[in-house]
């Protein structure tokens, strides 16, 4: 639930049962006077369109008696029935999910998200990350976010799910979800000889050493490399050289690897970085424009170890576009706020976008 809904939310709910507290009074008042009575529709309202809190109070401060039991019996019910409806749509329903602007039969990114009224997207070259993200595979529309132990994320905060290798180990987090991204796309287009990252300890480890045969030994703080296998350009063996920079990569390594851009001059690849530990990372991974003004979708991994998602807008639950001119910091994500300078891009994507 948006953050302006919420706010109105609230506002209904302390209205609702105000009025419950003055509904209760008034009718006690009449009592006293012996006037007559407020219907017994009147004093049940309240209760039914969400007073119940105050409905509950206004008995008890006003020494309240019925000599039905189903009154009181009917407002306990009413309540749990409340309570039971709350949870549920907060387990079950996720507003954001259902966005006008989510075709829900889209198999892709560029299929599933509908630009907003009057923008258009960003244009994009057949080897891009830009094409190659608007063309990625998408989990069925209202897929759960899934952990690496195959438990469901509760947490709403995902409009479409990445249909995007996890494995089952607690290693593709927030930043690691994002090497394999880029190092996907890298592998794509032809530019995997490019693939390479720093660990933390400051060594670079390059695919094309790894395919080449050559293994990483960690001593302490003495990293290199020594013959432990065959040359190999295989899916597995690419796997296996993923695994090992998500076991000592992170986001201290994306922040070495990328530089500080303006949010204007925002591309599809681009990064709001938090370094350090614990740190995150979301990625750009679609942009439109209209009369010069862009827009961005956000995705993200986690920690737990979790499937890459694309990120709802909490502003706007409607709408899970990101406005570059309604950006200020902090900037709030569902799920992290990140400061001023946290925009950067990595040198990846320095070729082609």
């Amino acid at each position: 639930m948006g953050e302006i809904m919420r706010m109105y939310l609230c506002i209904y709910l302390v209205l609702i049962n105000v009025a419950a507290v003055v509904v209760y009074g008034v009718d006690k008042h009449r009592e006293k006077v012996d006037a007559k009575r407020l219907p017994k529709a009147l004093l049940w309202a309240p209760a039914v369109a969400g007073g119940t809190i105050g409905t509950l109070l206004a008995v008890t401060v006003f020494r309240y008696k019925s000599k039905k039991p189903v009154f009181p019996i009917g407002i306990a019910a009413i309540l749990a029935a409340q309570i039971l409806f709350v949870l549920g749509w907060e387990l079950l329903y996720n507003p954001a999910a259902n966005s006008p602007l989510i075709r829900k039969d889209g198999k892709t990114l560029e299929e599933r998200f509908a630009t907003p009224e009057g923008y258009v997207r960003t244009p994009a070259e057949a080897d891009s990350m830009t094409a190659f993200l608007r063309g990625y595979a998408l989990e069925p529309h209202g897929s759960k976010v899934k952990y690496h132990t195959g438990k469901t994320k509760h947490a709403k905060t995902a409009v479409a799910v990445f249909a995007m290798h996890l494995g089952e180990k607690n290693l593709q987090q927030c930043a690691d979800s994002v090497m394999r991204m880029y190092a996907e796309y890298m592998r794509s287009c032809g530019r995997e000889d490019e693939i390479a990252y720093h660990f933390v300890s400051g060594f670079l480890c390059d695919w094309p050493t790894f395919r080449s045969g050559k293994r990483v030994t960690v001593d302490g703080d003495e990293v290199k490399w020594r013959d432990g296998a065959s040359a190999s350009d295989s899916d597995e063996t690419f796997e296996e050289y993923l695994e090992l920079v998500f076991n000592y990569a992170s986001t201290l390594s994306l922040w070495k690897e990328s530089e500080e851009v303006a949010l204007s001059d925002v591309t599809v690849g681009d990064i709001f970085l938090k370094a350090g530990s614990p740190g995150h990372v979301v990625m750009v991974v679609d942009v439109c424009e209209k009369d010069g003004k862009k827009a961005f979708l956000l995705a993200q991994g986690f920690m737990p170890a979790q499937q890459f998602h694309v990120l709802c807008n909490n502003a706007h639950l409607s709408d899970p576009w990101y406005y570059v001119d309604e950006i200020k910091y902090p900037f709030k994500t569902p799920e992290y706020t990140f400061s001023e300078g946290s925009f950067r891009r990595p040198v990846y994507l320095k070729k082609k976008q």
